[in-house]
C-alpha cells in the first residue's frame, strides 16, 4: 500500500495537496494525533483494499514538539510499515501574503506573536521534520496547476495523466431539466425521433432497433464525427488544465431514445481513446 505523510509550514499548501491526492484516489486524513497513527496503520493493513492509498496531514496544529511524531515514525518502521513524507514550504513573504488574503490567524499567534514571528518560529520547529522528508516541494512560485503536477509527479511516478480525470457521459431528457453537474451539454433533439415509430416507442437507445434507426440518417453520422472531433480535442486540454472530473450530458426530449443511443456511442469512443469513462442514463426508465 501507499502511505503518504503530508507535513510542512502552515500556509504552504497542505490543504490543496490533500485535495489533489484525494482526487486521484488517496484516502485522506487531516491532522490525526501522532499517538493514533500506528493504530490507524494497523487498520489500513488489515483492511480489504479500501485503504491501498492513504495520505495523512500532520502539522504544527498538533503542537510544536514533534518528538512524539518521530517516535511514531520509528514505531512504523519497526512494524515494517512503509511510508513517505512529503514536506511543503514557501518563503516567509509568500506565507504572510497568503494569510493576509485569507484573513486567517496563524496557529502560533495565540500567544501574542505577530505573523512574522509565528512563521519563523514554525519554520524552526519544523526543521527536523523537513530533514526526514522524502520529498520537499517549495510552493512559493507554484500555481495550483503546477503544484498539482509536481505533487502527482512526486507521489505517482510513471502516471498516466488521462486516468486522473473521471469522465461521465450521461443521457437526459430536457423535459426533466438539464443535469446540474454537467460541464458540457449537447442537444440532439434535431435528430429524427424514434418515439414516433410505434414499434420503437417502448424501446430505448440501448436496443438495436432504436440504435439502427437513429444512426441510419446522414445527419447523425455527420454530428457524431463533429462531436468526436470536438471531444478528442477537449479531453487532453482538460487533463492538462488539471480537471479531475468531467460530465458530458447528451439531451433529447424524454431521455429514452436519441440521447441514449448517442451517449452510448460517445462513451465507447472515449473509452477507445484510453480514458476512464462511465456511462449513465438518467431518465431512460422514467415514464
Amino acid at each position: 500500500m501507499e502511505f503518504m505523510i503530508v507535513s510542512g509550514l502552515s500556509g504552504a499548501g497542505k490543504s490543496t495537496v490533500m485535495s489533489i491526492l484525494e482526487d486521484v484516489g488517496f484516502f485522506c486524513v487531516d491532522n490525526l494525533p501522532p499517538v493514533l497513527i500506528p493504530k490507524f496503520a494497523e487498520l489500513c493493513l488489515a483492511g480489504t483494499g479500501a485503504y491501498e492509498r492513504v495520505a495523512m496531514a500532520c502539522d504544527i496544529r498538533g503542537g510544536e514538539n514533534f518528538d512524539g511524531l518521530f517516535e511514531v515514525l520509528d514505531t512504523l518502521k519497526e512494524m515494517q510499515f512503509s511510508y513517505k513524507i512529503l514536506f511543503l514550504e514557501a518563503d516567509t513573504k509568500t506565507i504572510i501574503k497568503r494569510y493576509q488574503e485569507t484573513r486567517r490567524a496563524h496557529p502560533l499567534m495565540a500567544d501574542g506573536s505577530n505573523l512574522v514571528q509565528a512563521v519563523e518560529r514554525e519554520r524552526l520547529a519544523m526543521e527536523k521534520v523537513r530533514a526526514r522528508a522524502d520529498f520537499v516541494i517549495d510552493t512559493t512560485a507554484l500555481s495550483t496547476k503546477k503544484l498539482r503536477d509536481q505533487v502527482l509527479d512526486t507521489c505517482t511516478p510513471g502516471r498516466e495523466r488521462r486516468f486522473e480525470m473521471s469522465i461521465s457521459v450521461t443521457s437526459f431528457g430536457f423535459k426533466y431539466g438539464i443535469p446540474l453537474e454537467a460541464d458540457l451539454v449537447f442537444d440532439v433533439r434535431f435528430l429524427p425521433n424514434p418515439f414516433y415509430v410505434e414499434q420503437l416507442r417502448s424501446q430505448t437507445g440501448l436496443d438495436a432497433g432504436v440504435r439502427d434507426y437513429v444512426f441510419q440518417f446522414p445527419q447523425t453520422g455527420e454530428f457524431m464525427e463533429k462531436l468526436k472531433s470536438m471531444i478528442d480535442f477537449l479531453l487532453p486540454q482538460f487533463v492538462e488544465e488539471g480537471k479531475s472530473a468531467l460530465v458530458i450530458a447528451i439531451g433529447c426530449t424524454g431521455g429514452h431514445h436519441r440521447s441514449v443511443a448517442i451517449t452510448h456511442a460517445l462513451a465507447e469512443h472515449i473509452q477507445a481513446q484510453g480514458y476512464a469513462v462511465g456511462e449513465n442514463h438518467r431518465d431512460m426508465t422514467r415514464g
